[in-house]
Parts: C-alpha cells; sequence; structure tokens
C-alpha cells in the first residue's frame, strides 16, 4: 500500500499528474481541489495517496490533504459511487462545503456534480450524514502553476474527463474563462457556477 508521496512535481494536466521520487515516475489521478494547490513544474509536491486494486486495473489517487483522501474514501462506500464519481465531487466542491450540503440534505446542490442524479445524492445524503461531520478541512486555493499554452482547451478536456458532455463542458469552460485566467482557474470558476 502507497500511502504518501513526495517528490518533483513533472507533469500536470487534470485529472493526471506525474511526481518523480528518486527517478521513479508515479502517475496520479487527482481532484481538481488537488489541482488548485500544486506548485509549478518541477517544485516539490507531497501527497497523501489511495491506492486501489481492480480486476484489470491499478490505480494511484493523489490529494494535498488528508481530509480529501478520506471524502474520496467516505464518498466511495454509499451504493452505486465508485472513483470517477468522488474525483467529481471533489473537483466540484470543497470538503467544508460537501460536508455542509450533505447535512443540510441539499439533495438540488448535490445532483449538479456530474453522475450524480436525485436517488444517489439522497443516498449520499443519509449514508455519509454521521460522517459529514468529521469532514472538516483544507479546501483548495488557485494555483500558482504556469500558464499553458491553450488553458481553455484544457479546461473543457478536464471538464469532460469529470463526466460533462463535450458540448456542456465547452460552454461551461468558455462562460468562466477570462482574459489571463489558466486552465486551473477557468475550471474553478466553471464547477463554482455550475452549483448555483
Amino acid at each position: 500500500m502507497i500511502g504518501r508521496l513526495r517528490g518533483t512535481l513533472v507533469h500536470k494536466q487534470p485529472p493526471w499528474l506525474v511526481v518523480d521520487v528518486h527517478g521513479v515516475g508515479y502517475e496520479l489521478e487527482a481532484p481538481m481541489s488537488t489541482f488548485y494547490d500544486l506548485p509549478p513544474i518541477g517544485g516539490e509536491v507531497s501527497l497523501f495517496t489511495h491506492y486501489a486494486q481492480k480486476e484489470d486495473s491499478v490505480s494511484l489517487y493523489g490529494f494535498l490533504h488528508d481530509s480529501e483522501r478520506r471524502l474520496f474514501r467516505d464518498v466511495q462506500r454509499v451504493s452505486g459511487i465508485g472513483a470517477k464519481i468522488a474525483l467529481a465531487v471533489l473537483s466540484g466542491v470543497s470538503v467544508d462545503e460537501f460536508a455542509r450540503l450533505v447535512q443540510a440534505g441539499d439533495v438540488t446542490a448535490l445532483t449538479r456534480v456530474p453522475g450524480i442524479g436525485k436517488k444517489t445524492a439522497e443516498r449520499m445524503v443519509v449514508e455519509l450524514r454521521d460522517r459529514a461531520a468529521g469532514l472538516a478541512g483544507a479546501g483548495g486555493a488557485m494555483s500558482t502553476g504556469t500558464s499553458p499554452a491553450d488553458p481553455l482547451s484544457e479546461a473543457t478536456i478536464a471538464l469532460q474527463q469529470l463526466g460533462y458532455k463535450p458540448a456542456e463542458a465547452q460552454k461551461m469552460a468558455k462562460s468562466a474563462a477570462a482574459e489571463g485566467d489558466s486552465a486551473e482557474i477557468i475550471i474553478r470558476k466553471a464547477l463554482k457556477s455550475a452549483l448555483r
């Protein structure tokens, strides 16, 4: 079991990143809440990890904060929810905001996360309400990373990988983008506006 990695960030393109640890490059999938706080390429990063093995694949997920990893694991305990939806939850709302939505029973807000329908949101509220109080942790801030060549395209692709349909992802990214925004900032603004 790999519980934590510390090394040099050598690649980041949502939802994937690669961390070089003494010459070994670990490829991880991470939520946008983690991407917002990543250092620039070449910077040192320390990530909490979740190792998942299935019949046909092995995956490693990375999180800057242990509260994000705990939420990722807790959400997957709800029947019908896997890693993809758990990442979408963390990409759409902060840990604190998710805990607030669950405790308030706000099914409508939860259904705005890609892949979560009304019945799944209701199950989340019922099954996670008791644990939600203990989830309080760190929220995401904007990244100070380098600007990609085409942040709008990168943001659109990342939104699609989070479960949005291509036309919807493009519309969300375009309406959120402002001149000079990095892909991470566009994604963050698009996801925030999607929850309103």
